[in-house]
């Protein structure tokens, strides 16, 4: 049997952050991870790029280091990141190692896994945000002719075969798959549902400089009226190129790209898609406009330079030729791509902190059970939480919260 004061399960962005934290206070770990560091972001597709510029790729100690901080990082970039912030935080790591239990006995928690057993007085869940997909039951009324795969199997168009594509879910990963699909030369039907537009570049900086500098990322769950709506926020209709294009709705349909409101269900071959495509499009317009016009009034009120606004014309007339269903076989599509999110699951997991849905329950990361913490959730402490930008906060708390049980010698 193993024993430490702390067993970290992840070693993404939250689970190497917390363990840098926890050095700084000089408290002893391990940090366990299923497969190799960062082992989510290697179920990529070839093309993809962070959503945040590399002025933003900064953990607890280390930040980009490199000579294009306006860029976007690539995969195989940020693993290299990723894995230089392990060497030089010397990070306790344990890989290829799959944590099948966690369990409370007396004096905190067995980790149970297939390379031991551990125990130790406190457990930080970070598995993260991503962690398994969440595909519609109407996937199961798909005809098997159809082939049906989520992003992280997706690698590039060419794999997917001659026929037509659905990509279900409009956030920034559907509409990044959807451009680079029809670009291949196939036909694209998108499937839109709850989405959030926003330019790539808004007057002379990017999107996120602008979000930052408001406060917008930093904003915190306990200042928000609904936290649990914000933290069903999808995504950001972005993509990270170094022209820094915007990528919404509208460029779509200028390329080709078929646009249907969110997809109901599924009959065979047969699909229908709701009458909602004016509704959530407006609401997206609605939602820009607002936020541009804040950067405008902070512009105008900290005296900033900057080009002016250029304006952006309204998605929603785009949906007045949204076809409320479609045959996949008179469509000619042959394949479906699942880009409707993530759900957690904690198979492993025998401590009561599960709500109804199957999320941890916690607040700002600290748990009901004394001594299990998690890290990484999205909105979990503040708007950032779950980028590499935001966690290093959060994991300085959980931090000194298990320094603080330490020198108190209990779990807190």
């Amino acid at each position: 049997m193993n024993r430490t004061t702390t067993v970290i399960i992840g070693a993404g962005q939250a689970g190497l952050a917390a363990s840098r934290c926890l050095s700084g206070l000089g408290i002893e770990h391990v940090v366990l991870e299923r497969g190799r560091i960062a082992d989510r972001w290697r179920s990529s597709w070839d093309s993809l790029r962070l959503l945040t510029p590399n002025w933003m790729t900064r953990l607890p100690g280390h930040e980009y280091e490199g000579a294009d901080p306006d860029g976007f990082m690539s995969v195989p970039e940020l693993l290299s990141f990723f894995e230089t912030y392990a060497a030089r935080s010397t990070v306790p790591l344990q890989t290829d190692t799959e944590v099948s239990e966690v369990a409370r006995v007396s004096g905190g928690f067995r980790v149970a896994t297939t390379k031991g057993d551990w125990r130790a007085a406190t457990v930080v869940l970070a598995t993260g945000y991503c962690d398994r997909p969440a595909v519609p039951t109407a996937s199961l009324s798909v005809p098997f002719s159809v082939r049906q795969i989520v992003p992280a199997v997706y690698r590039r168009p060419g794999e997917l075969g001659p026929g037509n594509v659905l990509v279900v879910g409009a956030s920034s990963t559907g509409v990044q798959l959807a451009d680079e699909i029809q670009r291949s030369g196939r036909q694209v039907t998108l499937a839109v549902g709850r989405h959030t537009r926003l330019p790539r570049a808004y007057r002379g900086r990017d999107i996120l400089w602008w979000l930052d500098r408001l406060g917008v990322l930093s904003q915190h769950a306990e200042t928000v009226p609904d936290i649990e709506a914000s933290r069903r926020q999808p995504s950001l209709q972005l993509i990270g190129r170094s022209d820094q294009p915007s990528l919404d709705l509208a460029t779509l349909h200028a390329r080709g790209v078929r646009l249907t409101g969110r997809l109901v269900d599924a009959n065979g071959y047969r699909v229908r898609f709701a009458d909602d495509l004016i509704t959530s499009t407006a609401a997206a317009d609605i939602k820009m406009a607002e936020i541009l016009t804040r950067i405008d009034r902070f512009i105008a009120a900290e005296g900033l330079e900057a080009p002016p606004a250029k304006p952006f014309g309204p998605t929603w007339p785009l949906a007045s030729d949204a076809p409320l269903a479609l045959n996949l076989k008179d469509a000619g599509i042959e394949t479906i791509i699942w880009a409707t999110g993530y759900r957690r699951a904690y198979p492993w997991l025998r401590v009561p902190v599960l709500d109804s849905r199957g999320e941890i329950r916690h607040q700002g990361g600290i748990t009901p059970e004394a001594g299990l913490y998690v890290l990484g959730l999205n909105f979990q402490r503040r708007r950032n939480s779950s980028f590499i930008d935001g966690v290093g906060d959060d994991a300085a708390v959980i931090a000194r919260a298990i320094a603080q049980s330490v020198t108190r010698g209990r779990v807190a």
